[in-house]
Protein backbone atom coordinates (compact mmCIF):
# COMPACT_ATOMS: atom_id res chain seq x y z
CA UNK A 1 0.00 0.00 0.00
CA UNK A 2 0.86 3.74 -0.12
CA UNK A 3 2.81 5.75 2.81
CA UNK A 4 2.14 6.24 6.08
CA UNK A 5 -0.96 9.10 6.30
CA UNK A 6 -0.54 11.50 8.93
CA UNK A 7 -3.82 11.31 10.83
CA UNK A 8 -3.71 14.36 13.22
CA UNK A 9 -6.15 17.17 12.79
CA UNK A 10 -3.35 19.65 12.39
CA UNK A 11 -2.44 18.03 9.08
CA UNK A 12 -5.70 18.30 7.43
CA UNK A 13 -5.03 19.73 4.17
CA UNK A 14 -8.37 19.76 2.32
CA UNK A 15 -11.77 18.63 3.76
CA UNK A 16 -15.41 18.67 1.20
CA UNK A 17 -18.03 19.00 3.01
CA UNK A 18 -21.77 18.10 2.11
CA UNK A 19 -20.60 19.05 -1.74
CA UNK A 20 -23.70 18.67 -4.09
CA UNK A 21 -23.13 19.57 -7.79
CA UNK A 22 -25.97 20.26 -9.78
CA UNK A 23 -26.61 18.86 -13.76
CA UNK A 24 -28.31 20.87 -16.56
CA UNK A 25 -32.34 20.33 -16.39
CA UNK A 26 -32.55 16.77 -18.70
CA UNK A 27 -29.74 15.77 -17.48
CA UNK A 28 -30.05 11.74 -16.48
CA UNK A 29 -30.15 12.26 -12.80
CA UNK A 30 -30.28 16.15 -10.96
CA UNK A 31 -27.03 15.85 -9.66
CA UNK A 32 -23.15 15.29 -10.26
CA UNK A 33 -21.82 14.81 -7.02
CA UNK A 34 -24.49 14.54 -3.99
CA UNK A 35 -23.97 15.20 -0.68
CA UNK A 36 -20.00 14.18 -0.45
CA UNK A 37 -17.69 15.00 2.53
CA UNK A 38 -13.96 13.65 3.08
CA UNK A 39 -10.77 15.51 4.14
CA UNK A 40 -7.41 14.69 2.78
CA UNK A 41 -4.57 14.69 5.11
CA UNK A 42 -0.96 15.96 4.12
CA UNK A 43 1.71 13.21 3.97
CA UNK A 44 -0.84 10.94 1.99
CA UNK A 45 -2.77 9.55 -0.77
CA UNK A 46 -6.17 9.08 -1.15
CA UNK A 47 -7.65 7.25 -4.05
CA UNK A 48 -11.04 8.35 -5.41
CA UNK A 49 -12.58 5.17 -6.93
CA UNK A 50 -15.83 4.16 -9.21
CA UNK A 51 -16.62 3.55 -12.68
CA UNK A 52 -17.42 6.60 -15.47
CA UNK A 53 -20.29 8.55 -14.23
CA UNK A 54 -19.87 8.53 -10.56
CA UNK A 55 -18.91 11.77 -10.31
CA UNK A 56 -15.13 11.12 -9.60
CA UNK A 57 -13.29 13.59 -12.21
CA UNK A 58 -16.37 16.32 -11.66
CA UNK A 59 -15.42 16.50 -7.77
CA UNK A 60 -11.94 17.07 -9.11
CA UNK A 61 -13.38 19.81 -11.21
CA UNK A 62 -14.72 21.49 -8.56
CA UNK A 63 -11.60 21.69 -6.08
CA UNK A 64 -9.81 23.12 -9.17
CA UNK A 65 -12.21 25.37 -10.09
CA UNK A 66 -12.70 24.05 -13.39
CA UNK A 67 -16.27 23.25 -13.52
CA UNK A 68 -18.64 24.38 -16.62
CA UNK A 69 -20.33 27.46 -14.60
CA UNK A 70 -23.22 28.19 -14.91
CA UNK A 71 -24.57 24.62 -16.74
CA UNK A 72 -22.82 22.85 -13.58
CA UNK A 73 -22.53 24.13 -10.56
CA UNK A 74 -22.12 23.66 -6.76
CA UNK A 75 -25.70 23.54 -5.01
CA UNK A 76 -24.59 23.12 -1.94
CA UNK A 77 -21.55 22.46 0.63
CA UNK A 78 -17.93 23.47 0.98
CA UNK A 79 -14.61 23.02 -0.13
CA UNK A 80 -12.12 23.99 2.77
CA UNK A 81 -8.68 23.87 1.63
CA UNK A 82 -5.67 25.13 4.02
CA UNK A 83 -8.65 26.97 6.18
CA UNK A 84 -10.06 28.58 3.13
CA UNK A 85 -13.72 27.63 1.60
CA UNK A 86 -12.48 27.48 -2.12
CA UNK A 87 -16.78 27.72 -3.32
CA UNK A 88 -16.34 31.50 -2.05
CA UNK A 89 -13.42 32.69 -4.28
CA UNK A 90 -13.83 34.60 -7.36
CA UNK A 91 -12.00 32.96 -10.43
CA UNK A 92 -8.92 35.59 -10.11
CA UNK A 93 -8.45 33.55 -6.26
CA UNK A 94 -8.41 30.48 -8.28
CA UNK A 95 -6.24 31.44 -10.84
CA UNK A 96 -3.42 32.14 -8.48
CA UNK A 97 -4.41 28.87 -6.24
CA UNK A 98 -4.30 26.74 -9.37
CA UNK A 99 -0.23 25.52 -9.63
CA UNK A 100 0.95 27.51 -6.67
CA UNK A 101 -1.15 25.11 -3.87
CA UNK A 102 -3.06 22.72 -6.06
CA UNK A 103 -1.39 21.00 -8.97
CA UNK A 104 -3.52 18.51 -11.53
CA UNK A 105 -2.25 15.91 -13.84
CA UNK A 106 -4.74 15.10 -16.49
CA UNK A 107 -5.84 11.68 -18.06
CA UNK A 108 -4.43 12.50 -21.52
CA UNK A 109 -1.58 14.27 -21.93
CA UNK A 110 -1.48 15.17 -25.38
CA UNK A 111 -4.81 17.08 -25.24
CA UNK A 112 -3.65 18.88 -22.27
CA UNK A 113 -0.27 19.69 -23.95
CA UNK A 114 0.11 22.45 -26.91
CA UNK A 115 1.70 20.60 -30.12
CA UNK A 116 3.13 23.66 -31.34
CA UNK A 117 4.97 25.12 -28.32
CA UNK A 118 7.97 23.41 -27.00
CA UNK A 119 8.15 21.82 -23.35
CA UNK A 120 10.18 24.54 -21.72
CA UNK A 121 7.81 27.02 -23.25
CA UNK A 122 4.61 25.24 -21.77
CA UNK A 123 6.23 24.77 -18.35
CA UNK A 124 7.49 28.18 -18.42
CA UNK A 125 3.92 29.43 -18.35
CA UNK A 126 3.16 28.01 -15.05
CA UNK A 127 6.07 30.33 -13.62
CA UNK A 128 5.01 33.19 -15.89
CA UNK A 129 1.35 32.92 -14.59
CA UNK A 130 2.44 33.35 -11.12
CA UNK A 131 4.89 35.68 -11.10
CA UNK A 132 8.17 36.57 -13.55
CA UNK A 133 11.49 34.33 -12.64
CA UNK A 134 14.93 35.84 -14.41
CA UNK A 135 14.84 33.81 -18.00
CA UNK A 136 18.40 32.17 -17.25
CA UNK A 137 16.87 30.87 -14.35
CA UNK A 138 13.71 29.38 -14.81
CA UNK A 139 15.60 27.44 -17.78
CA UNK A 140 17.77 25.92 -14.91
CA UNK A 141 14.23 25.41 -13.19
CA UNK A 142 12.31 23.28 -15.77
CA UNK A 143 15.44 21.17 -16.83
CA UNK A 144 15.85 20.43 -12.76
CA UNK A 145 12.14 19.62 -13.37
CA UNK A 146 12.25 17.36 -16.44
CA UNK A 147 15.42 15.37 -14.41
CA UNK A 148 13.22 15.28 -11.47
CA UNK A 149 10.40 13.62 -13.13
CA UNK A 150 12.76 10.75 -14.47
CA UNK A 151 12.98 12.49 -18.18
CA UNK A 152 16.18 11.45 -20.08
CA UNK A 153 18.49 14.36 -21.29
CA UNK A 154 16.73 17.89 -19.87
CA UNK A 155 18.92 20.11 -21.73
CA UNK A 156 17.08 18.30 -25.42
CA UNK A 157 13.51 17.94 -24.12
CA UNK A 158 13.16 21.21 -23.31
CA UNK A 159 13.21 22.21 -26.69
CA UNK A 160 11.36 19.30 -28.16
CA UNK A 161 7.78 19.48 -29.14
CA UNK A 162 5.17 16.65 -27.55
CA UNK A 163 4.05 14.83 -30.14
CA UNK A 164 8.23 13.53 -30.23
CA UNK A 165 7.96 11.93 -26.74
CA UNK A 166 5.93 8.61 -25.94
CA UNK A 167 3.01 8.47 -23.69
CA UNK A 168 4.76 7.81 -20.51
CA UNK A 169 7.45 10.83 -21.39
CA UNK A 170 3.86 13.17 -22.00
CA UNK A 171 3.08 12.09 -18.68
CA UNK A 172 6.08 12.94 -16.84
CA UNK A 173 5.85 16.29 -18.46
CA UNK A 174 2.17 16.79 -17.41
CA UNK A 175 3.56 15.55 -13.86
CA UNK A 176 6.72 18.34 -14.06
CA UNK A 177 4.55 21.51 -14.94
CA UNK A 178 1.60 20.44 -11.97
CA UNK A 179 4.49 20.28 -9.50
CA UNK A 180 6.50 23.19 -10.78
CA UNK A 181 5.14 25.68 -7.82
CA UNK A 182 5.92 23.05 -5.28
CA UNK A 183 2.03 22.81 -4.96
CA UNK A 184 0.52 21.14 -1.33
CA UNK A 185 -1.54 19.14 -2.85
CA UNK A 186 -1.69 17.10 -6.05
CA UNK A 187 -4.51 15.70 -7.64
CA UNK A 188 -4.23 13.19 -10.38
CA UNK A 189 -7.15 12.03 -12.84
CA UNK A 190 -6.61 8.93 -14.08
CA UNK A 191 -2.87 9.53 -15.17
CA UNK A 192 -1.89 5.97 -15.93
CA UNK A 193 -5.05 4.99 -17.90
CA UNK A 194 -3.97 4.89 -21.32
CA UNK A 195 -0.26 3.74 -20.37
CA UNK A 196 1.48 0.16 -20.47
CA UNK A 197 2.14 -1.81 -17.74
CA UNK A 198 5.80 -0.67 -17.44
CA UNK A 199 5.16 2.77 -17.93
CA UNK A 200 2.21 2.97 -15.72
CA UNK A 201 4.53 1.35 -12.99
CA UNK A 202 7.23 4.16 -13.65
CA UNK A 203 4.53 6.85 -13.23
CA UNK A 204 3.27 5.47 -9.94
CA UNK A 205 6.40 5.14 -8.18
CA UNK A 206 7.22 8.41 -9.77
CA UNK A 207 4.15 9.71 -8.06
CA UNK A 208 4.90 8.02 -4.79
CA UNK A 209 7.82 8.83 -4.17
CA UNK A 210 7.66 12.47 -5.27
CA UNK A 211 4.57 12.92 -2.60
CA UNK A 212 6.75 11.59 0.20
CA UNK A 213 9.54 13.80 -0.66
CA UNK A 214 7.72 16.83 -0.95
CA UNK A 215 4.86 15.55 1.98
CA UNK A 216 1.93 16.32 -0.40
CA UNK A 217 -1.58 15.44 -0.35
CA UNK A 218 -2.69 12.95 -3.73
CA UNK A 219 -5.87 13.10 -4.48
CA UNK A 220 -5.53 9.95 -7.33
CA UNK A 221 -8.83 9.54 -9.11
CA UNK A 222 -9.04 5.81 -10.59
CA UNK A 223 -11.13 3.34 -11.97
CA UNK A 224 -8.49 0.36 -11.16
CA UNK A 225 -8.36 -1.12 -8.25
CA UNK A 226 -4.94 -2.88 -9.12
CA UNK A 227 -3.74 0.86 -8.92
CA UNK A 228 -5.46 1.38 -5.58
CA UNK A 229 -3.82 -1.72 -4.31
CA UNK A 230 -0.23 -0.37 -5.71
CA UNK A 231 -0.66 3.15 -4.29
CA UNK A 232 -3.23 4.24 -1.40
CA UNK A 233 -3.08 5.24 2.07
CA UNK A 234 -6.99 5.54 2.15
CA UNK A 235 -9.86 4.65 -0.41
CA UNK A 236 -13.60 6.57 -1.43
CA UNK A 237 -15.55 4.85 -3.65
CA UNK A 238 -18.39 6.58 -5.77
CA UNK A 239 -21.64 5.57 -7.19
CA UNK A 240 -24.21 7.84 -9.53
CA UNK A 241 -22.62 11.12 -7.46
CA UNK A 242 -22.17 9.41 -3.69
CA UNK A 243 -19.30 7.99 -1.71
CA UNK A 244 -20.79 4.47 -0.49
CA UNK A 245 -17.57 3.22 1.04
CA UNK A 246 -14.56 5.73 3.08
CA UNK A 247 -11.70 3.79 4.77
CA UNK A 248 -8.39 2.64 4.52
CA UNK A 249 -6.73 0.95 1.92
CA UNK A 250 -6.19 -2.55 3.25
CA UNK A 251 -9.64 -2.27 4.67
CA UNK A 252 -11.51 -1.53 2.03
CA UNK A 253 -9.66 -3.88 -0.75
CA UNK A 254 -9.54 -6.52 1.87
CA UNK A 255 -12.93 -6.27 3.31
CA UNK A 256 -15.20 -4.41 1.97
CA UNK A 257 -18.58 -3.21 3.30
CA UNK A 258 -20.79 -1.85 0.52
CA UNK A 259 -22.03 -4.41 -2.06
CA UNK A 260 -21.13 -1.95 -4.88
CA UNK A 261 -17.68 -2.24 -4.15
CA UNK A 262 -17.41 -5.75 -3.28
CA UNK A 263 -18.75 -6.26 -7.01
CA UNK A 264 -16.53 -4.09 -8.42
CA UNK A 265 -13.84 -5.63 -6.79
CA UNK A 266 -15.00 -8.59 -8.04
CA UNK A 267 -14.92 -8.07 -11.52
CA UNK A 268 -11.22 -7.28 -11.30
CA UNK A 269 -9.94 -10.27 -13.12
CA UNK A 270 -7.52 -12.17 -11.06
CA UNK A 271 -3.85 -12.13 -11.60
CA UNK A 272 -3.42 -16.57 -11.97
CA UNK A 273 -4.29 -17.68 -14.20
CA UNK A 274 -6.60 -21.01 -14.20
CA UNK A 275 -4.37 -24.19 -15.67
CA UNK A 276 -6.32 -25.30 -18.85
CA UNK A 277 -6.49 -27.93 -20.80
CA UNK A 278 -4.66 -28.29 -24.24
CA UNK A 279 -6.72 -26.88 -27.18
CA UNK A 280 -7.52 -30.28 -29.12
CA UNK A 281 -9.65 -28.59 -31.87
CA UNK A 282 -7.79 -28.68 -35.55
CA UNK A 283 -5.73 -25.92 -36.71
CA UNK A 284 -7.35 -23.19 -38.09
CA UNK A 285 -4.95 -20.16 -38.93
CA UNK A 286 -1.27 -20.98 -39.43
CA UNK A 287 1.26 -18.02 -39.41
CA UNK A 288 4.63 -18.64 -40.45
CA UNK A 289 7.30 -16.31 -40.16
CA UNK A 290 5.35 -12.98 -40.92
CA UNK A 291 7.27 -10.24 -41.57
CA UNK A 292 6.07 -6.41 -41.99
CA UNK A 293 8.10 -3.25 -41.85
CA UNK A 294 7.11 0.65 -42.19
CA UNK A 295 8.77 2.75 -43.91
CA UNK A 296 9.03 6.25 -43.45
CA UNK A 297 10.55 9.67 -45.12
CA UNK A 298 11.10 13.19 -43.44
CA UNK A 299 11.94 15.20 -46.36
CA UNK A 300 14.47 15.64 -49.60
CA UNK A 301 17.35 15.71 -47.28
CA UNK A 302 16.04 13.04 -44.49
CA UNK A 303 17.29 9.59 -44.58
CA UNK A 304 14.25 7.39 -45.16
CA UNK A 305 13.81 5.16 -41.59
CA UNK A 306 12.18 1.42 -41.49
CA UNK A 307 11.08 0.17 -38.36
CA UNK A 308 10.66 -3.58 -38.52
CA UNK A 309 6.68 -4.40 -36.66
CA UNK A 310 6.86 -7.58 -37.07
CA UNK A 311 10.24 -9.76 -37.97
CA UNK A 312 9.22 -13.79 -38.44
CA UNK A 313 6.56 -14.01 -36.53
CA UNK A 314 4.89 -17.47 -35.89
CA UNK A 315 2.04 -19.37 -34.41
CA UNK A 316 -0.97 -21.22 -34.77
CA UNK A 317 -4.46 -21.28 -33.48
CA UNK A 318 -7.02 -24.06 -33.27
CA UNK A 319 -10.66 -24.12 -33.54
CA UNK A 320 -12.07 -22.90 -29.87
CA UNK A 321 -8.67 -21.72 -28.68
CA UNK A 322 -8.43 -17.82 -27.71
CA UNK A 323 -4.64 -17.23 -28.19
CA UNK A 324 -3.26 -13.96 -26.59
CA UNK A 325 -1.12 -11.58 -28.14
CA UNK A 326 0.52 -9.47 -25.18
CA UNK A 327 3.37 -6.73 -25.00
CA UNK A 328 3.78 -2.78 -25.04
CA UNK A 329 2.53 -0.01 -27.16
CA UNK A 330 4.78 -0.41 -30.41
CA UNK A 331 5.89 -4.24 -29.61
CA UNK A 332 3.75 -5.13 -33.17
CA UNK A 333 0.64 -6.49 -31.61
CA UNK A 334 -1.96 -4.67 -33.39
CA UNK A 335 0.26 -4.76 -36.92
CA UNK A 336 0.13 -8.51 -36.85
CA UNK A 337 -3.77 -8.32 -35.94
CA UNK A 338 -4.28 -6.09 -39.13
CA UNK A 339 -1.83 -8.18 -41.08
CA UNK A 340 -4.44 -11.05 -40.67
CA UNK A 341 -7.72 -9.35 -41.35
CA UNK A 342 -5.55 -7.82 -44.27
CA UNK A 343 -6.27 -4.65 -43.47
CA UNK A 344 -2.28 -4.35 -43.97
CA UNK A 345 -0.70 -6.16 -46.76
CA UNK A 346 2.78 -8.26 -45.26
CA UNK A 347 6.16 -7.76 -46.33
CA UNK A 348 7.23 -11.24 -45.84
CA UNK A 349 6.13 -14.91 -44.35
CA UNK A 350 2.75 -16.91 -45.03
CA UNK A 351 -0.93 -16.78 -42.98
CA UNK A 352 -2.18 -19.78 -44.19
CA UNK A 353 -5.89 -19.49 -42.87
CA UNK A 354 -7.22 -24.23 -43.50
CA UNK A 355 -5.77 -24.64 -46.77
CA UNK A 356 -5.18 -21.23 -48.09
CA UNK A 357 -2.56 -18.92 -48.33
CA UNK A 358 -4.75 -15.97 -46.96
CA UNK A 359 -1.80 -13.12 -47.44
CA UNK A 360 -1.34 -14.10 -51.18
CA UNK A 361 -5.09 -13.14 -51.69
CA UNK A 362 -5.97 -10.22 -53.76
CA UNK A 363 -9.01 -8.39 -55.73
CA UNK A 364 -12.43 -10.76 -55.77
CA UNK A 365 -10.47 -13.93 -54.12
CA UNK A 366 -9.49 -11.86 -51.30
CA UNK A 367 -13.49 -10.38 -50.49
CA UNK A 368 -14.72 -14.15 -51.18
CA UNK A 369 -12.20 -15.09 -47.74
CA UNK A 370 -12.36 -12.17 -45.88
CA UNK A 371 -15.33 -13.14 -44.47
CA UNK A 372 -13.67 -15.89 -42.11
CA UNK A 373 -11.65 -13.38 -40.35
CA UNK A 374 -13.28 -10.66 -38.89
CA UNK A 375 -11.73 -7.98 -36.35
CA UNK A 376 -13.35 -6.12 -33.09
CA UNK A 377 -11.58 -2.78 -32.60
CA UNK A 378 -10.48 -1.33 -29.71
CA UNK A 379 -12.40 1.95 -30.16
CA UNK A 380 -15.65 0.84 -30.83
CA UNK A 381 -17.03 4.39 -31.19
CA UNK A 382 -14.55 5.48 -34.07
CA UNK A 383 -14.83 2.50 -35.81
CA UNK A 384 -19.16 3.04 -36.15
CA UNK A 385 -20.80 5.26 -38.49
CA UNK A 386 -22.26 7.92 -36.38
CA UNK A 387 -25.14 8.66 -39.05
CA UNK A 388 -25.89 5.32 -39.46
CA UNK A 389 -28.71 3.26 -37.16
CA UNK A 390 -26.72 0.10 -35.79
CA UNK A 391 -29.03 -2.70 -37.31
CA UNK A 392 -27.72 -1.37 -40.52
CA UNK A 393 -24.02 -0.76 -39.60
CA UNK A 394 -24.68 -4.65 -38.64
CA UNK A 395 -26.01 -5.78 -41.68
CA UNK A 396 -23.70 -4.01 -44.44
CA UNK A 397 -21.28 -6.88 -44.12
CA UNK A 398 -23.76 -9.57 -45.47
CA UNK A 399 -25.26 -7.24 -48.10
CA UNK A 400 -21.68 -6.59 -49.05
CA UNK A 401 -21.42 -10.26 -50.20
CA UNK A 402 -24.71 -11.01 -51.61
CA UNK A 403 -27.45 -11.29 -49.09
CA UNK A 404 -30.94 -10.12 -49.46
CA UNK A 405 -31.26 -6.85 -47.37
CA UNK A 406 -34.66 -8.98 -45.46
CA UNK A 407 -32.50 -11.40 -44.59
CA UNK A 408 -29.19 -9.09 -43.45
CA UNK A 409 -31.33 -7.29 -41.21
CA UNK A 410 -33.25 -10.12 -39.52
CA UNK A 411 -29.69 -11.48 -38.93
CA UNK A 412 -28.51 -8.09 -37.47
CA UNK A 413 -31.36 -7.76 -34.85
CA UNK A 414 -30.41 -11.81 -34.28
CA UNK A 415 -26.99 -10.59 -33.33
CA UNK A 416 -28.32 -7.77 -30.88
CA UNK A 417 -30.13 -10.48 -29.08
CA UNK A 418 -27.33 -12.64 -28.98
CA UNK A 419 -24.90 -9.77 -27.47
CA UNK A 420 -27.41 -9.14 -25.29
CA UNK A 421 -28.77 -5.55 -26.36
CA UNK A 422 -32.22 -6.63 -27.78
CA UNK A 423 -33.33 -6.16 -31.63
CA UNK A 424 -35.30 -2.99 -30.58
CA UNK A 425 -31.16 -1.53 -30.50
CA UNK A 426 -31.55 -1.89 -34.43
CA UNK A 427 -33.43 1.45 -34.41
CA UNK A 428 -30.76 3.36 -32.51
CA UNK A 429 -27.57 5.47 -33.47
CA UNK A 430 -23.81 4.25 -31.53
CA UNK A 431 -23.86 7.77 -30.00
CA UNK A 432 -27.56 6.84 -27.77
CA UNK A 433 -25.02 3.80 -26.31
CA UNK A 434 -22.73 3.94 -23.73
CA UNK A 435 -18.68 2.87 -23.83
CA UNK A 436 -19.25 -1.15 -23.16
CA UNK A 437 -22.79 -1.67 -25.40
CA UNK A 438 -20.54 -0.06 -28.70
CA UNK A 439 -18.59 -2.94 -28.13
CA UNK A 440 -21.39 -5.07 -27.87
CA UNK A 441 -22.11 -3.52 -30.97
CA UNK A 442 -18.66 -3.97 -32.56
CA UNK A 443 -18.63 -7.84 -31.68
CA UNK A 444 -22.71 -8.21 -33.59
CA UNK A 445 -20.77 -6.70 -36.46
CA UNK A 446 -17.84 -9.34 -36.52
CA UNK A 447 -19.57 -12.07 -35.96
CA UNK A 448 -22.55 -10.72 -38.79
CA UNK A 449 -20.46 -12.75 -41.91
CA UNK A 450 -20.05 -16.47 -39.47
CA UNK A 451 -16.25 -16.04 -39.16
CA UNK A 452 -14.53 -18.56 -37.65
CA UNK A 453 -11.42 -16.15 -36.36
CA UNK A 454 -11.79 -13.14 -34.62
CA UNK A 455 -9.74 -10.82 -33.78
CA UNK A 456 -10.04 -8.65 -30.95
CA UNK A 457 -7.73 -6.00 -30.67
CA UNK A 458 -7.63 -4.42 -27.30
CA UNK A 459 -11.46 -4.70 -27.02
CA UNK A 460 -11.58 -3.94 -23.30
CA UNK A 461 -8.73 -1.45 -22.39
CA UNK A 462 -11.21 1.84 -22.62
CA UNK A 463 -13.64 0.25 -20.63
CA UNK A 464 -14.58 0.49 -16.76
CA UNK A 465 -13.87 -2.65 -14.62
CA UNK A 466 -17.25 -3.87 -14.33
CA UNK A 467 -18.65 -3.42 -18.05
CA UNK A 468 -15.13 -5.15 -19.08
CA UNK A 469 -16.17 -7.99 -17.03
CA UNK A 470 -19.32 -8.40 -19.00
CA UNK A 471 -17.86 -7.60 -22.54
CA UNK A 472 -14.95 -10.67 -21.72
CA UNK A 473 -17.43 -13.13 -20.22
CA UNK A 474 -19.68 -12.01 -23.42
CA UNK A 475 -16.75 -13.40 -25.97
CA UNK A 476 -16.01 -15.84 -24.31
CA UNK A 477 -19.72 -17.18 -24.10
CA UNK A 478 -19.45 -16.56 -27.84
CA UNK A 479 -16.60 -18.54 -28.66
CA UNK A 480 -17.59 -21.17 -27.08
CA UNK A 481 -21.32 -21.32 -28.71
CA UNK A 482 -19.93 -20.92 -31.84
CA UNK A 483 -16.43 -23.37 -31.81
CA UNK A 484 -14.85 -19.96 -33.06
CA UNK A 485 -11.29 -19.61 -32.40
CA UNK A 486 -9.90 -16.00 -31.22
CA UNK A 487 -6.54 -14.06 -31.10
CA UNK A 488 -6.38 -11.74 -28.72
CA UNK A 489 -4.77 -8.63 -28.38
CA UNK A 490 -4.25 -6.99 -25.46
CA UNK A 491 -1.23 -5.19 -22.69
CA UNK A 492 -3.01 -6.04 -19.65
CA UNK A 493 -2.33 -9.22 -17.96
CA UNK A 494 -4.82 -9.87 -16.11
CA UNK A 495 -7.24 -9.46 -18.83
CA UNK A 496 -4.97 -12.20 -20.57
CA UNK A 497 -5.29 -14.01 -17.45
CA UNK A 498 -8.82 -14.69 -17.62
CA UNK A 499 -9.42 -15.59 -20.79
CA UNK A 500 -5.82 -16.59 -23.03
CA UNK A 501 -5.95 -20.17 -23.56
CA UNK A 502 -2.55 -19.58 -24.77
CA UNK A 503 -0.10 -16.53 -25.16
CA UNK A 504 2.49 -15.19 -27.12
CA UNK A 505 4.64 -12.13 -26.22
CA UNK A 506 5.90 -9.52 -28.15
CA UNK A 507 8.77 -7.46 -27.88
CA UNK A 508 9.99 -4.77 -30.92
CA UNK A 509 8.39 -6.64 -33.62
CA UNK A 510 9.40 -10.18 -32.10
CA UNK A 511 7.24 -12.96 -30.14
CA UNK A 512 10.07 -13.44 -27.38
CA UNK A 513 7.86 -16.20 -25.30
CA UNK A 514 4.97 -18.45 -26.29
CA UNK A 515 2.89 -20.97 -24.36
CA UNK A 516 0.14 -22.22 -22.40
CA UNK A 517 -1.06 -19.17 -20.52
CA UNK A 518 -0.52 -21.23 -17.11
CA UNK A 519 2.79 -21.83 -17.32
CA UNK A 520 3.82 -17.61 -18.85
CA UNK A 521 2.44 -16.84 -15.18
CA UNK A 522 4.11 -19.38 -13.70
CA UNK A 523 7.40 -19.87 -15.15
CA UNK A 524 8.04 -16.92 -17.06
CA UNK A 525 11.09 -17.96 -19.31
CA UNK A 526 11.98 -14.71 -21.06
CA UNK A 527 13.41 -11.58 -18.87
CA UNK A 528 11.09 -9.01 -20.54
CA UNK A 529 8.03 -11.34 -19.66
CA UNK A 530 9.72 -11.18 -16.27
CA UNK A 531 9.38 -7.55 -16.74
CA UNK A 532 5.72 -7.26 -17.32
CA UNK A 533 4.51 -9.77 -14.73
CA UNK A 534 6.37 -7.80 -12.00
CA UNK A 535 5.13 -3.97 -13.58
CA UNK A 536 1.64 -5.43 -12.92
CA UNK A 537 -0.17 -2.79 -10.17
CA UNK A 538 -1.63 -4.85 -7.22
CA UNK A 539 -0.22 -8.03 -7.89
CA UNK A 540 0.41 -9.47 -4.56
CA UNK A 541 -3.04 -7.78 -3.88
CA UNK A 542 -5.53 -11.33 -3.35
CA UNK A 543 -8.87 -10.50 -4.20
CA UNK A 544 -11.08 -11.27 -0.77
CA UNK A 545 -13.53 -14.58 -0.94
CA UNK A 546 -16.50 -12.14 -0.11
CA UNK A 547 -15.96 -10.30 -3.50
CA UNK A 548 -15.56 -13.20 -5.51
CA UNK A 549 -18.95 -15.12 -4.32
CA UNK A 550 -20.67 -11.56 -5.06
CA UNK A 551 -20.68 -12.17 -9.14
CA UNK A 552 -23.38 -9.79 -10.13
CA UNK A 553 -21.78 -6.65 -12.10
CA UNK A 554 -22.71 -3.41 -10.60
CA UNK A 555 -25.61 -1.73 -11.30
Amino acid sequence: MGGTATMAGDQTLLQVEGLSIALPRGAERAHAVEDISFTLNRNEILCVVGESGSGKSMTANAIMGLLPLPHVRPVAGRIVFEGEDLLTKSEAELRRLRGSRVGMIFQEPMTALNPLMTIGRQIGEVFDAHGRIDRRERRRLIMKLLADVGLPDPEVLIDTHPFRLSGGQRQRVMIAMALALEPAMLIADEPTTALDVTTQAQILDLIRSLQASRHMGVMFITHDFGVVAEIADRVAVMQTGKIVELGPAGQVLNDPQHPYTRRLIGAVPQFAPPERPAPAGEILLNVEGLKKTYTTSRGLFVKKREVAAARDITFEIRRGETLGLVGESGSGKSTVGRCLVRLLDTDGGHIRFRDLDFASLRGEALRAQRRHIQMVFQDPYASLNPRQKVGRIIAQGPRAIGVPEAQATARARELLELVGLGAAAAERYPHEFSGGQRQRIGIARALALDPELLVADEPVSALDVSVQAQVLDLLDDIKQRLNLAMLFITHDLRVAAQICDRMAVMRLGEIVEYGPTHRVFNDPQHPYTRDLLAAVPGRDWTIPEVALQDGSPPA
